[in-house]
Formats: structure tokens, sequence, C-alpha cells
């Protein structure tokens, strides 16, 4: 008689309420098989709307944003109790997702993304700092400020830098 073993899928997300209220997360969400999508101005564009358009009623903010040519970085904070980093994050992937499906089938998200609750205020700034940097590392550019598929949504991001906000 043959053993059947059920795998269940691990469970890596942290409870609900570490994504709600004034908190801030960094979210990285990948394309499958590594697929260059965010190379071209215009593609960058549209997803820059969606986010835009997926944080307009979060009560979240992006303190930054990167796209690399096979990934994005968001860095989403919720500015009062009721936001929900998550649910915002979740929005955004569908919404580009769909996107994708009807203009670029040859790319698609992965099933899931990383993140990282950010968990001192103070922390932020060097948080941003680093996903600003991702394209020098990465040898695209000597210095974060050349790089075109990076920025900010509903705050200045040289407040953010300077710990301002």
């Amino acid at each position: 008689m043959e053993t059947r073993k059920i795998f269940e899928e691990k469970k890596h997300r942290l409870p609900a309420e570490y994504y709600r209220g004034e908190t801030s997360v960094a979210f990285t969400l990948c394309l499958r098989e590594r697929r260059e999508a965010f190379i071209r101005t215009e593609i960058v564009a549209i997803f820059k709307g969606y986010l835009h358009d997926s944080i307009k009623n979060s009560e979240c903010i992006v303190p930054a944003y990167c796209f690399m040519p096979d990934h994005q970085h968001i860095v989403v904070t919720g500015i009062n109790a009721q936001a929900d980093t998550w649910k915002t994050v979740v929005r955004y992937k569908q919404k580009t997702g769909y996107w994708m499906s009807k203009n670029m089938p040859q790319a698609e998200w992965q099933k899931d993304f990383y993140d990282h609750v950010i968990r001192k205020k103070e922390d932020v700034a060097r948080q941003v700092k680093y996903v600003l940097d991702n394209p020098v590392r990465k040898g695209l550019v000597t210095s974060w400020r050349d790089y075109p598929f990076q920025g900010s949504l509903g705050c200045d991001l040289e407040a953010v830098l300077s710990g301002l906000y």
C-alpha cells in the first residue's frame, strides 16, 4: 500500500494586523522566469499609474518604488489606522497582472511576493535608500539618481531620505 503525503505550502505571511495602520512594509514582486518587462519607459509608466491608483483610496503612500528589469521593489506606508499595506499591494498586483495577461502575455508575476515589515520609523529612510540603490548594485547606473524607473508617490522622496516624513 502506497503512503501519500500531502504537502501544504509553508505559511510565511505575518498575521494581517502587522500590515494595518501606520506601518511601513518593503515588498518585492518578481516576474516569472526572470522575464524582463520593466525596461521601457511606457511600460513602467503604465505600472506606475496602477500603483498610484492602488494607493489613491487605501490610506497609504509609497515612500519609494524601483522597477528593476525583472522585479519591482515597493515601500508602502499606511498613513492612519485604516490603512492596509498588504491589501494595497495585492490590489496593485491583481490590476497589473490582468494588464500583463492582455498586453504582455509573455510576462506574469510569480505567485507570491516577499515582504519585510519595517519595525522602526527611523529605519524607513534606510530601507528606501536600499531600494533606490538596487540599480547601482546591479551595475545599471553609477548613481541611483540616474536611474529613470524609481521614485515615490504621495510624499516627497527627499523628505523621506532625510527622515523628515
